[in-house]
């Protein structure tokens, strides 16, 4: 008994046709015809009823069928568990990277290094860009994974997601700048008139900031944009504005030279989010490297 006798034998019983099964498996009909015959042969029972226009399976031939489409499925799995290995050897992944995110606290780099190193064969490509945009390349198919910051607390359509960083936005000024003054919460229309530094546009927490201006009334005046929270912090300590950024330690703002007050309710946070598409990566090699990342930046939870 041959895999090939088995395949022959569905596609004649799903075609009800000798001729058409051929030219579906692309094979000469008479050929397909002696591999059947040569099974039931083997077999010691005719599968097959020839008799009519149309050809039909015998009551044998209807109880040997499920096992032979199962014989099929099996080796079908094979061949797929075998291509997703050569698949972490040979394939690819894409992966984009929000602005700003890739510091010392959240290591891709280290973390691309190691995979590559584990797996040489696999190319990797890797963009850095704004939120919003690779989220439309996720679900465009583009993207494989993304490192995103995040306005929303559900997932956008069609997307998986895995907060990662889920951190209390400060307004960061001058030690000397009057606003800093106090240290109890800030409101948000405090920032009218303000020079403001914040990440471009299109960033997940440029979408917090500008959304909470809109709620307070307030246009936010935006004199800087710079891609990483440290220059903002930079341009923030040199009296430049005021920035809008990820609340630091209270001994890293002071070597800075800032002074930083949190917001008054609602509160603002800046999150940063594993995201790949709803019904997980279309490659082996993208499989591997989000479950590579989930491990190294667990989940966090929401603030309570």
């Amino acid at each position: 008994m041959e895999l090939r006798q088995l395949q022959y034998l569905a596609a004649v019983a799903e075609e009800g046709n000798f001729t058409r099964a051929a030219a579906r498996l692309h094979l000469a009909q008479p050929g397909v015809s002696a591999q059947i015959r040569q099974l039931e042969r083997e077999l010691g029972h005719r599968l097959l009823d020839r008799s009519g226009r149309t050809v039909t399976t015998t009551e044998v031939g209807e109880a040997v069928l499920p096992y032979v489409r199962a014989a099929l499925a099996a080796v079908a799995g094979i061949r797929q568990t075998a291509d997703e290995y050569a698949g972490l050897v040979r394939g690819q992944v894409a992966i984009g990277l929000v602005t700003g995110a890739a510091t010392e606290e959240f290591a891709v780099a280290e973390l691309l290094a190691g995979f590559h190193r584990d797996h040489p064969g696999v190319e990797i490509s890797l963009t850095e860009s704004a939120s919003d945009r690779m989220l439309a390349a996720l679900r465009r198919g583009e993207l494989d994974l993304a490192i995103v910051g995040l306005l929303e607390e559900q997932p956008p359509p069609g997307t998986g997601l895995q907060v990662v960083v889920d951190t209390p936005l400060v307004a960061a000024a001058a030690a000397g700048d009057p606003l800093m003054a106090d240290d109890t919460p800030l409101p948000v229309a405090a920032l009218a008139d303000r020079p403001l530094i914040s990440l471009p546009r299109g960033t997940g927490l440029r979408a917090v900031l500008e959304r909470a201006c809109a709620r307070a009334g307030i246009e936010p005046r935006i004199a800087f944009e710079a891609s990483s929270p440290p220059l903002l912090a930079q341009l923030a300590a040199k009296g430049l504005g005021l920035a809008v950024l990820p609340d630091l330690p209270a001994e890293r703002g002071t070597a800075a030279g800032l002074r930083t007050r949190r917001f008054a309710d609602p509160a603002l946070r800046g999150r940063i989010a594993i995201a790949w598409p709803a019904d997980g990566p279309a490659t082996p090699a993208a499989r591997e490297l989000l479950a590579r990342l989930r491990r190294a930046f667990p989940a966090v939870a929401p603030p309570g």
